[in-house]
């Protein structure tokens, strides 16, 4: 049950009223009261179902991605998926996820199908049920208490969970195969040196795109214009980038495979996960709380 206020509808807003409603309203004080809005709607018991849903995931699709092109005759791409999931993933968590693809290469090569199957299967069900349990999420932060009806809920839920993974995977392969384009010997110097400056403001694009469309079509609710919802989008991703070089920093530091041994993968995984989770919800929070300042439905500062 949600105690966050509503926020009333207003579809016109763009761009431009977002900055201007943030100026008016303070960046801390609006930040200050996202979290609150985050609290409000039981947000982080949220993240922590979905964090349970993003580690399986995040395992599944190593595994059905890789295993899918060693089937297809495209095992020199694996190395590529194995080399972004090791830039994406901090410590530990790092460990247990190329082990997973590792296995999944294996089983590749034996041309076992009914594992792919699974795999890919099991994937799209266990993002389904994310993506299911992010609308569930983001409408309480909004205030709104039904999802609406099992089949409508689910039928965004799959489309949720498709572009999301689309967006995410196709970034992080961007920025892998940016790096393998710059350290080849045959490519040209000033090419080296623009896309080195240009990948990651692309690949953070197309992952700030899947955030987007969380914000648009998770809520049920008539949503503003895509220009409205980029703050939001552009926190969610900012968040996620700072958790995970914050969590590899403090797992380099710290004794974590000493104190945990073989478990250390997973207990890194599910904290990755969650934070993660949390940086999601913050950044839909810091819409939410946006427009319900815009619509009157808090008081401005002052």
């Amino acid at each position: 049950m949600s105690s966050a206020s509503s926020v009333r509808e207003t579809r016109d807003l763009g761009g431009d009223d977002a900055w201007r409603t943030l100026v008016a309203t303070g960046r801390f004080k609006l930040f200050w009261h996202a979290l609150e809005r985050l609290r409000a709607a039981d947000g982080f018991t949220h993240a922590r179902s979905l964090a349970f849903g993003l580690s399986l995931v995040v395992v599944q699709g190593v595994v059905a991605l890789v295993a899918c092109m060693v089937a297809f005759g495209q095992s020199e791409l694996t190395q590529t998926i194995l080399s972004s999931v090791r830039r994406a993933s901090p410590g530990p968590a790092t460990d247990i996820l190329i082990w997973a693809g590792t296995q999944a290469r294996h089983v590749g090569h034996q041309h076992r199908p009914l594992p792919l199957v699974a795999g890919l299967g099991g994937t799209m069900v266990t993002a389904t049920t994310s993506a299911a349990q992010i609308i569930r999420g983001v409408n309480r932060l909004y205030g709104i208490e039904q999802d609406g009806p099992f089949f409508r809920k689910y039928g965004r839920a799959v489309f949720l969970a498709a572009a999301v993974l689309l967006t995410l995977v196709a970034a992080g392969i961007l920025v892998t195969l940016g790096h393998h384009a710059t350290a080849s010997a045959n490519t040209e110097h000033d090419a080296r040196v623009a896309w080195i400056w240009l990948r990651w403001p692309a690949a953070v694009l197309l992952a700030s795109a899947g955030f987007g469309a969380i914000l648009r079509f998770a809520p049920r609710r008539r949503q503003p214009r895509w220009s409205w919802l980029a703050f939001g989008g552009a926190v969610g991703v900012l968040g996620w980038i700072v958790v995970t070089l914050a969590l590899a920093l403090v797992f380099r530091v710290s004794a974590t495979s000493q104190v945990y041994g073989p478990l250390a993968g997973i207990v890194a995984l599910q904290l990755w996960t969650f934070c993660a989770a949390v940086a999601t919800y913050f950044g839909a929070a810091l819409t939410a709380e946006l427009e319900a300042v815009r619509s009157g439905t808090v008081p401005r500062k002052g």
